[in-house]
């Protein structure tokens, strides 16, 4: 009889990419660090354990969205005062602080709770191309 495989901590190795966002679409490219975070792209994936990669993801002030989103997309925040909900245009996000776009488009696409709250550890994202992760040895990933 064959055994389901689960993932033990000794047997994950953990590798670092970075992926070039210029000129990239928004949500295709958060798929894809968001399956690098959570670990889908090896054959040791185990859904309940944090078996992922880190990322690195730069130039996030040049990724493009398609259609009408610049202008219709809002991202909304309510600090729990009455009159506390804020809402800001994806077009002024991006002009304000794009790698809070990218964050969040990654981060909600990982689990809810405290195994998504430990992948997202592992995103960095720069608003240009200059990092200061070069002792990580990060491979170069194409999305």
């Amino acid at each position: 009889m064959k055994k389901t495989y689960t993932a033990r901590p000794e047997d994950i190795k953990r590798k670092w990419y970075i992926v070039d966002a210029k000129g990239k679409i928004l949500g295709r490219l958060a798929a894809k660090v968001a399956t690098i975070l959570r670990g889908k792209h090896k054959p040791i994936f185990t859904p309940h354990i944090d078996t992922g990669d880190g990322v690195i993801v730069l130039n996030a002030a040049q990724i493009k969205v398609t259609g009408r989103k610049l202008k219709q997309k809002t991202y909304s925040r309510y600090s729990g005062y009455p009159g506390g909900q804020r809402e800001i245009v994806l077009e002024k996000l991006l002009a304000k602080n794009p790698t809070t776009v990218i964050h969040l488009a990654v981060e909600r696409m990982l689990p809810i709770g405290p195994l998504g709250r430990d992948m997202i550890k592992k995103l960095r994202v720069y608003r240009d191309d200059k990092h200061k992760l070069t002792g990580l040895k990060p491979v170069v990933l194409e999305v």
